[in-house]
């Protein structure tokens, strides 16, 4: 559930979905075609990242998680972001940036990048509180 901010904060942002790519993952296409034929969806790239952080790797979840992160900034920004404010996690199609973001967080602890796990931690919980909850327990 999301709320009006009475502060007079920034607005929410909800990404648009890309209702191909979506298809090609819920049709159980590998999210590495996906990330090939739509490699603007940050979704496809935090599967990849969280796929590698599960088989126990340390780079290749941190370049996957990145180029997710990067994406999904990329977007942000073209759908109103200004570098701050909300990205809720109620909104299904903001989930692939803060995956990836979250990916990101604990891939840069495994490779020793302990003040960009931090910062990512901290800019997922700041983006959306429940997306902390969610994807850190």
């Amino acid at each position: 559930m999301t709320s009006e901010n009475l502060l007079g904060g920034p607005p929410e942002t909800k990404l648009p979905e890309n209702d191909e790519a979506r298809a090609l993952l819920d049709g159980g296409s590998d999210p590495g075609d996906v990330a090939r034929a739509h490699p603007t969806y940050s979704l496809a790239w935090a599967l990849l990242a969280e796929r590698a952080l599960a088989d126990g790797k340390d780079l290749e979840p941190y370049a996957y998680a990145r180029v997710g992160y990067h994406r999904g900034l990329d977007s942000l920004r073209r759908n109103g972001w200004k570098g701050h404010g909300p990205v809720p996690w109620e909104h299904e199609p903001n989930r692939g940036f803060l995956r990836a973001l979250a990916a990101l967080s604990k891939a840069a602890g495994l490779i020793g990048e302990a003040e960009e796990e931090e910062r990512c931690r901290t800019f997922l919980t700041d983006s959306s509180a429940t997306a902390g909850k969610e994807l850190f327990g």
